[in-house]
């Protein structure tokens, strides 16, 4: 068969965006086929635009990064400010958490997340150990763009696959909305619900397990369709004329959808802008009922009138004025495919050291996080690792999928979901699919021991702590 790429990515959220630089670094022919107007997925577009505390995000995270530091209020490392639990007796109670950005910080400083469940004291474990990423939604796009480039990668935008031609676990190529048909050895499913697994036909569940399933401790006795909320961000500005802003006809001042308003994440840009974070906007089930567009209207609504609560019972919010809304809702989860392995609640408990997986290409360490799903967050103890078999659909040669759509169960998924993490995963996905090219074999067939040794030269984190080496290279932050 005569391919017009090596490597076919679809979706360029934080899974696409790793997938395809790693493998037009590789010296694979790559392209990157995006839906949406530019690439960035719920980073950019949706304004999910931080990363949290968490191990495992070196590789292209950490190059990405250091793109970033090189333009103006481009990004900046956040340490923990205020936050509603900490607020002391007699004090107006703050809503949810403040991260501010802190110059003090390095890179380095945001890779762990675990542990502050154990600490004698939470505030000041967080405030000494907790750091994570903000940025620049269009200074992030800007440097996506420019690591495709120098990749070699071809990138384009406003296109979708319309038709996938396969059978008997291959794929042979997929028709364009631009009207072209392209080929690869490879594919990778980048998209936000694995759209293109679910067009091949691949098995794919959606909302939680039963415990039966894999006899996970904390799942339900029966199966049921309930995801992770969704979240319309929206961003304000500092203002010379303090004021209440106005509501627009026909919202409420009252919260309608829930017994009180949402509690916020609040996230400092380096410009002086806040990041709005509900925690959800809208409940996962909601927003699958409703669509996306109905289900973006809706949410529209309920962030003018939480806007409003905040201005109306804190004085200092009556300083800024709501300057921008995300264009696209952030999605915490939608479908996971079922893959040769499927990461549950064991790996999180095992953790590294029980785990004995011969084929983890990336660690994380986020808590079982189930915004709205039922059940609040609970640290891990520990890193756990993911395996390259999560990766692979049941009964595929040819595709990977590296996006939270990869096989997770629903409360491992809670874990795994974050950017940095679906970047390392994209990372390994693209190096695998150069390693099989390289030896003619399918992707199945990578020998993990050739995978892990690439990616440690890519500086993927893969160990915990961090090695000698791997922080030697993270302290070279002006590279």
């Amino acid at each position: 068969m005569n391919y017009t790429h090596d490597l076919i990515v679809i979706g360029t959220g934080s899974g696409g965006i790793g997938a395809a630089v790693a493998g037009g670094r590789m010296g694979l022919r790559t392209l990157a086929v995006e839906k949406a107007p530019a690439v960035g997925g719920n980073a950019a577009r949706s304004s999910v635009s931080m990363w949290e505390p968490g191990v495992g995000g070196t590789g292209i995270p950490f190059d990405l990064y250091r793109r970033l530091r090189r333009l103006r209020h481009a990004a900046g490392i956040y340490s923990f400010g205020r936050h509603g639990s900490w607020t002391p007796p007699g004090e107006v109670l703050f809503p949810m958490g403040e991260h501010v950005v802190d110059p003090a910080r390095r890179y380095a400083d945001t890779l762990r997340r675990h542990g502050a469940a154990h600490a004698p004291d939470r505030k000041a474990f967080s405030r000494e150990h907790l750091h994570g990423v903000v940025f620049e939604p269009p200074a992030y796009q800007q440097v996506v763009e420019a690591l495709f480039a120098e990749a070699g990668v071809e990138l384009r935008t406003g296109v979708r696959f319309t038709h996938v031609e396969g059978d008997g676990g291959r794929i042979r190529a997929l028709h364009l909305s631009d009207g072209t048909i392209v080929s690869a050895p490879a594919y990778v499913d980048a998209t936000a619900d694995a759209a293109l697994a679910l067009a091949c036909c691949a098995p794919t569940v959606l909302g939680q397990e039963a415990r039966s399933a894999y006899d996970e401790p904390s799942a339900p006795p029966e199966p049921n369709d309930r995801v992770n909320g969704v979240t319309l961000i929206y961003r304000i500005s500092p203002t010379d004329t303090p004021a209440i802003e106005p509501l627009p006809a026909g919202v409420p001042r009252e919260c309608w959808w829930a017994p009180s308003f949402p509690w916020t994440s609040m996230v400092h840009y380096p410009c002086g802008d806040r990041n709005m974070n509900m925690l959800p906007s809208m409940e996962g089930g909601q927003f699958l009922r409703l669509g996306h567009h109905a289900a973006m209207l809706e949410c529209r609504r309920r962030l003018h009138a939480h806007w409003r609560d905040l201005q109306e019972r804190f004085e200092e919010f009556r300083s800024y004025r709501l300057a921008w809304v995300a264009p696209a809702l952030g999605v915490r989860e939608t479908r996971r495919i079922v893959s040769e392995y499927v990461l549950t609640e064991h790996d999180l408990d095992a953790g590294l050291p029980g785990q004995t997986h011969p084929d983890i290409i990336t660690i994380a360490d986020h808590p079982r996080d189930r915004h709205g799903a039922g059940g609040r967050a609970s640290d891990l103890d520990g890193p756990l690792g993911i395996p390259y078999r999560c990766l692979l659909p049941r009964g595929f040669r040819n595709l990977l999928v590296a996006c939270r759509g990869s096989g997770f169960s629903s409360i491992a998924a809670s874990s795994c979901r974050l950017s940095r993490t679906m970047m390392q995963l994209g990372q390994a996905a693209g190096t695998a699919a150069a390693l099989a090219a390289d030896a003619a074999i399918a992707l199945p067939d990578v020998p993990p021991d050739r995978l892990r040794n690439e990616l440690r030269k890519q500086h993927a984190q893969l160990e915990y702590p961090l090695t000698s080496e791997l922080r030697a290279h993270l302290e070279n932050e002006n590279a």
